[in-house]
């Protein structure tokens, strides 16, 4: 049994293009907790500023995710692959929405409890335990691939100038994306906390100060809520998503 908690908040933007996914429900407002048994997919998406529809496109996409049967003869790959299909679909057939896109990230646990880091663009997925934040997703984008070629350092990723430069998303007319899907080694451990959250929040809160609210003897929704006003009292200017779940 695993317990999950969400919250979103649509910051210092009059609209919300987030959206978060428990238990098959698709929320991009309040805040949502629930028991969850595998299998299951639970998942964060963030609309592309500067595109069309961007709430139309993280909702759309985390209703189909829910939609998905998961368990360990699925290809997570192919189901990613034909929710972008879908999406671009959409977006060429319906007025205002043409090249309207997402990122999305998930984890995805199967029926003999192995766990599946799922990303596309910058969303994040970490795992906490034992006092230290560890990301097991790999960001899709321009500053991160400086950085693999060691051109920036970690710390000049957080201020680069094209830090929200992405590959190509879900939806994307013009190129397809490349679905990251990694296994977790050794899977959610009893007392293992994963958060996964969009740009909103990881581009704003430190590793230290994750660390820090994270350890705070308090329940889960109020530590993410913590989370959240960490990064707009940092000044992030983005919708902020996160979603934390313990291994029970």
């Amino acid at each position: 049994m695993y317990y999950c908690c969400g919250i979103t908040d649509k910051g210092v933007r009059q609209n919300n293009e987030d959206a978060y996914l428990i238990n098959k429900i698709v929320l991009n407002k309040a805040q949502m907790e629930s028991d969850i048994r595998p299998p299951f997919i639970t998942a964060v998406a963030d609309g592309v500023g500067g595109e069309a529809a961007g709430e139309v496109a993280s909702h759309l996409a985390l209703e189909l995710l829910s939609s998905v049967k998961f368990g360990k003869r699925v290809s997570l790959k192919a189901k990613i692959m034909s929710i972008h299909t879908k999406l671009r679909r959409f977006g060429l057939t319906h007025g205002g929405t043409v090249n309207m896109q997402t990122t999305l990230c998930a984890l995805a646990v199967d029926e003999e409890d192995r766990a599946y880091a799922v990303n596309v663009g910058d969303s994040r997925l970490y795992r906490y335990r034992g006092g230290v934040l560890r990301q097991l997703s790999t960001d899709q984008s321009l500053v991160q691939m400086l950085y693999e070629q060691g051109k920036i350092t970690r710390e000049e990723q957080r201020t680069h100038a094209e830090r929200n430069v992405i590959f190509p998303v879900l939806g994307n007319i013009a190129d397809d994306p490349d679905p990251q899907i990694t296994e977790i080694e050794g899977g959610i451990r009893p007392g293992d906390l994963i958060i996964i959250c969009t740009d909103g929040l990881s581009d704003y809160v430190t590793p230290g100060q994750f660390e820090e609210i994270l350890a705070l003897p308090m329940r889960l929704p109020k530590r993410l809520r913590r989370l959240v006003d960490a990064a707009m009292e940092n000044g992030s200017p983005d919708n902020i998503t996160a979603i934390g779940l313990i291994n029970n």
